[in-house]
């Protein structure tokens, strides 16, 4: 498993991708709906932190093996809520392309 300090800056240059491609598409795409583009970044921002906090929280400190499950569904989760933003992010610009 990668250090936590590393999971943390994982966190962060994931949701920061997320959230540059939200505001890639609101700069190059006028046809879009600026708002619904702004709460997927509302969205990502809150996962964010919630992620951070998770990260800075474990549970089960004393039994490694737990310690290593909790990281190893940190990253699972992260992975999915950013795939479900990409997602929603697509399917704006689906409606107007």
């Amino acid at each position: 498993m990668a250090s936590v300090k590393n999971l943390k800056k994982d966190i962060d240059l994931i949701m920061s991708l997320v959230i540059s491609d939200c505001f890639l598409v609101l700069e190059e795409n006028s046809k879009v709906d600026n708002e619904k583009i702004l709460d997927i970044v509302r969205e990502v921002i809150v996962k964010h932190r919630e992620f951070k906090i998770r990260v800075n929280h474990p549970d089960g400190k004393d039994n490694p093996k737990m310690v290593k499950q909790y990281y190893k569904k940190i990253v699972e989760d992260l992975l999915s809520e950013a795939d479900k933003a990409l997602e929603k992010l697509s399917a704006e610009v689906k409606k107007v392309a």
